[in-house]
């Protein structure tokens, strides 16, 4: 019961909850420290993420085949009559 308890007893018990409570925070900053390292490597290596990100999104959506078939498509939609750089006109009968 606490009412039976001596202020020695108190003061014990006060002085182990702040001993506990300061190996907690001791461990807290540590995780801190160790989470803030994660995200340095993170940061370090985010534009070389980034860029494999794209090229696998890229792949995945087929855009290897749009490409190609975009740059070597031959004239199957009518007769061309004139080109413009990548523009052309097309004649279609």
């Amino acid at each position: 019961m606490a009412a039976n308890r001596t202020t020695d007893q108190v003061r014990r018990d006060i002085e182990a909850e702040r001993e506990l409570l300061a190996t907690a925070v001791d461990d807290l900053r540590a995780g801190i420290g160790e989470a803030t390292d994660v995200s340095g490597k993170l940061k370090k290596n985010l534009p070389v993420a980034t860029a494999a990100a794209v090229g696998a999104g890229f792949v995945l959506a087929g855009g290897i085949g749009a490409t190609m078939r975009l740059l070597f498509r031959r004239g199957r939609e009518g007769n061309e009559k004139a080109r413009f750089g990548p523009f052309s006109l097309i004649d279609r009968d």
